[in-house]
């Protein structure tokens, strides 16, 4: 069950990825091209900020 639960998650956070570039490609692209252009503690602030939503979140679903 934890496998399943696991690539469950896996799958859904691929679609959710996929969106973005599926839809819209140049903007996708300029995107990423910002992106280089950011230093490392600003990309870092992004994904502590990313995953401590994903983390209020799960808490939020789950209890």
């Amino acid at each position: 069950m934890v496998w399943t639960e696991i690539l469950t998650a896996f799958a859904l956070v691929l679609i959710i990825e996929g969106l973005l570039p599926f839809a819209s490609p140049n903007r996708y692209r300029q995107m990423v091209a910002q992106l280089v252009m950011l230093g490392d503690n600003h990309i870092r602030t992004v994904g502590l900020v990313i995953i401590v939503i994903g983390l209020v979140m799960l808490f939020v679903v789950r209890n």
